[in-house]
């Protein structure tokens, strides 16, 4: 399984910078959507305005229609129609009419301020910070030929009344004022100067008459002269309109910040993808670890059970060779050289064979029955198994009656004890002192410190005391610390090592479940 791990990993990892490259990509290709989409908002938002201004001059041009007559418009009811068109919240912020030479008939509104001489049939735009200024955006009925041979009717802005000058004529055929002189009195309503023609005192003649020989698109009052003169300078030829940019500007700020959000969505996105993906190989690494961990567990397992067979297997030889120095030893007949040897082939074999029960006891696999146990009574027992060792060494040994019954395995805390107080014993000096306390740590767990006076445990070796084979001792196998481990970690319990001060150490085990009936 090893090789095509290492394989499948390799190629992983080989596939990642190509994976970061592709959401680089794919996160660039999502800024020029956006960018292409801005700008698509952006010219629509000006087809908007623009369509807007045509729709507005399009009113305008029904308005001006609708007050024609005889191809005149006064520039009074002109003038009241702009100012209502700017004076509307929505519409445009100035107006102007002109005329052929580009000159302002009629403006409403604010200033506009360096008009383009722009030709009167020809359409133009000029876009600034705060606006933009559209000229001729329709026909206002400007003189043009129609594909049927036809000529638009001309617009002409008839000039304010002058109230100061003379009276004009009535209209042919109507009543004539008694101090009206007998000659005919025409008005120039050009210029606003009359003029006085002598003619016969007359009835006037009929309409067709008077329409007889006069261009259709001319009004009956006006003379030829002053029907071109009018046309030449008062005629409408184009609209000048300026428009507030600011609803487009709002548009754009906001559809900017819109694909910004997008954009930066996207790219929170990728970097998650590509953590995403980084946690997939880690993942993928973790299960292959986890596999070959497993395998190796079960590898280990076969080992220890093997291992713990060769064990069991060895003491049975042991004991016939301990048995056979025994008898030799007690043989009277033998040298006191031979005696001595026998008795040190003895105590080597009970020393292997001890190490050897502590190996078989720490390769067995820990099955924890719990149960209720007075924690006194378990620690009176093993003080007692404990007595002659105590009393060789003269030690002072102590126990705490806290009366406190907790939930565990009886048989594996005897052992967790038994290692624990003969470690102590082992540590200290002859007339030492060694106190067993137990206490509550809260209403549902307990603890319990074993203390001694001995030399106490080196900090750098707090940790390392619990691993197999470690000892600080000539006599110490090395293996009594880490089945206590063993056991505690079986039972959710924890241990640690501390100093006992000015001298000794403590072994404290925590987080002792008390039992219900406690």
């Amino acid at each position: 399984m090893g090789e095509p791990d290492t394989l499948f990993t390799s190629r992983m990892m080989k596939r990642k910078p190509l994976v970061y490259w592709l959401l680089l990509v794919v996160w660039c290709v999502v800024i020029a959507w956006q960018v292409i989409e801005h700008d698509r908002v952006t010219t629509s938002a000006r087809a908007a305005l623009k369509n807007r201004s045509r729709a507005i001059a399009s009113t305008l041009s029904l308005v001006i229609r609708s007050q024609r007559r005889f191809g005149v418009v006064r520039q009074e009811n002109l003038e009241s129609a702009l100012k209502e068109l700017v004076a509307s919240g929505d519409g445009p912020m100035s107006l102007a009419l002109l005329n052929a030479s580009n000159e302002v008939l009629i403006a409403a509104g604010q200033p506009i301020q360096e008009l383009e001489k722009t030709g009167a049939t020809q359409e133009a735009e000029r876009w600034d910070s705060g606006s933009v200024t559209l000229v001729n955006s329709i026909d206002l009925g400007a003189p043009r030929v129609t594909p049927e041979g036809e000529t638009n009717p001309s617009t002409v802005v008839l000039p304010p009344r002058d109230l100061t000058a003379a009276p004009r004529n009535p209209p042919p055929g109507g009543p004539r004022p008694e101090t009206e002189p007998p000659e005919r009195r025409a008005t120039n309503l050009l210029g606003g100067v009359t003029t006085n023609q002598t003619e016969p005192d007359r009835p006037p003649p009929p309409r067709e008459a008077r329409r007889q020989g006069r261009p259709p698109d001319r009004p009956f009052w006006l003379t030829a002269a002053e029907w071109q003169s009018m046309k030449e300078k008062r005629n409408l030829h184009g609209l000048v309109m300026v428009m507030s940019t600011e609803p487009l500007r709002a548009a754009r700020i906001e559809d900017f910040w819109l694909r910004c959000i997008i954009c930066a969505f996207a790219g929170i996105s990728m970097v998650g993808v590509g953590l995403a993906w980084q946690n997939l190989l880690k993942l993928s690494g973790l299960q292959l670890r986890l596999v070959r961990a497993s395998e190796l567990n079960s590898h280990l397992k076969e080992m220890n059970l093997a291992a713990a067979g060769l064990a069991h297997e060895t003491r049975n030889p042991l004991n016939i060779i301990r048995g056979l120095a025994h008898m030799i030893s007690k043989e009277p007949a033998v040298s006191a050289g031979i005696q001595q040897r026998s008795r040190e082939i003895t105590d080597e074999v009970d020393r292997v064979t001890g190490q050897l029960n502590e190996f078989i006891n720490y390769s067995r696999p820990r099955e924890v029955r719990r149960s209720p146990v007075v924690l006194n009574a378990v620690i009176g027992d093993v003080v007692r198994a404990l007595q002659s060792d105590v009393e060789d060494k003269l030690i002072r040994l102590t126990t705490d009656d806290a009366g406190l019954t907790i939930s565990a395995d009886e048989k594996l805390l005897r052992q967790v004890l038994f290692n624990l107080l003969l470690n102590g014993i082992q540590a200290v000096e002859r007339g030492g002192e060694i106190q067993v306390v137990c206490q509550k740590s809260g209403s549902t767990e307990a603890w319990l410190e074993i203390r001694d006076n001995g030399p106490g445990v080196p900090a750098e070796h707090r940790q390392e005391i619990f691993k197999p084979y470690f000892t600080t001792t000539q006599k110490g196998t090395g293996l009594g610390l880490a089945v206590v481990q063993q056991i505690v970690l079986a039972h959710g319990w924890e241990i640690e090592c501390l100093p006992n001060d000015p001298k000794g150490a403590i072994f404290r085990l925590s987080r002792l479940p008390l039992s219900i009936k406690a």
